[in-house]
């Protein structure tokens, strides 16, 4: 079945679907994004990511180019042309197509919308939680405004591909005090010595995951000691578990970090049960 995309009111192939050279996001990454979950043909959370896209969009100084309701619409009827009953859709939206210069161009320009939606692996996906991942450690040298979840991402696609390199999975940035803030498309946890679950406090040095504000509330379920606080490297070594949290991957434990197992080396049963318990507190639409 041909893919379809939704670009700026248009419906299309993905063979016809196509933005203009002088978009601003496509010069300057000069736009936002945003990617749900799909879940037996619903969207998972919808309101916190069009909360959260609202809020990018706001800092930037882009308005809507559609209204919340039509982008509603719209967002379901990609998944439903493109019959996605498990993977993602994805909606980006650009300052508009004007002649390149870095100040803002008019405001009778308007904002672009592009909207995709595709499968994902269940199988594959659960096989990968069950077997664990291995992340690597790189230096933190994004821009400030992390919390804006903007298309600028290259210093993310250099740190994957770093890992790639190396055999693992993902990496996890770290900041200058040596902290970990984040991974390269996912907030990361640890599971201390004592059972406690740590992560970084959503701050600008990393991206408020809509799956990781989810999680907060299976926690506190749980009755689990939580600490939102910074954590290092030396203590992600010396955790009981680690894992990341995405839209995509949910919870996905983390075995190996610079080559060093942790734990037992294996998925943490804390993290697989979270897991297993995280849609029951996820919101479908």
């Amino acid at each position: 079945m041909s893919r379809i995309a939704y670009v700026n009111g248009q419906y299309l192939p993905f063979r016809e679907a196509k933005v203009h050279v002088e978009d601003r996001g496509y010069q300057f990454a000069d736009a936002v994004y945003e990617v749900c979950e799909v879940r037996d043909g619903r969207l998972i959370d919808q309101r916190r990511h069009l909360q959260r896209l609202q809020r990018s969009l706001s800092e930037l100084r882009i308005r809507p180019p559609i209204s919340w309701g039509a982008l509603d619409v719209v967002l379901h009827e990609v998944v439903a042309r493109n019959r996605i009953r498990y993977g993602i859709v994805y909606l980006q939206i650009s300052r508009g197509v004007a002649r390149r210069d870095h100040a803002f161009p008019p405001v009778s320009v308007e904002p672009s919308l592009v909207v995709t939606a595709r499968p994902l692996n269940r199988t594959r996906n659960e096989a990968l939680a069950a077997s664990g991942i291995a992340v690597v450690t790189v230096p933190d040298n994004r821009w400030g405004r992390v919390d804006i979840k903007t298309t600028s991402l290259l210093p993310n696609v250099l740190a994957r591909q770093a890992a790639v390199e190396q055999g693992a999975r993902d990496a996890w940035f770290v900041d200058d005090a040596g902290a970990v803030t984040e991974a390269s498309s996912a907030n990361a946890w640890i599971v201390t010595a004592s059972g406690a679950v740590v992560t970084r406090p959503a701050d600008h040095a990393i991206l408020r995951g809509i799956t990781r504000m989810v999680l907060l509330d299976v926690i506190k379920a749980q009755a689990l000691t939580f600490e939102e606080r910074s954590f290092t490297v030396k203590e992600a070594y010396a955790a009981r578990e680690a894992f990341i949290t995405s839209a995509s991957q949910i919870v996905l434990p983390v075995v190996r970090i610079d080559g060093r197992p942790i734990g037992d080396g294996r998925p943490g049963p804390l993290a697989t049960a979270l897991r297993r318990e995280f849609h029951k507190f996820a919101e479908a639409s």
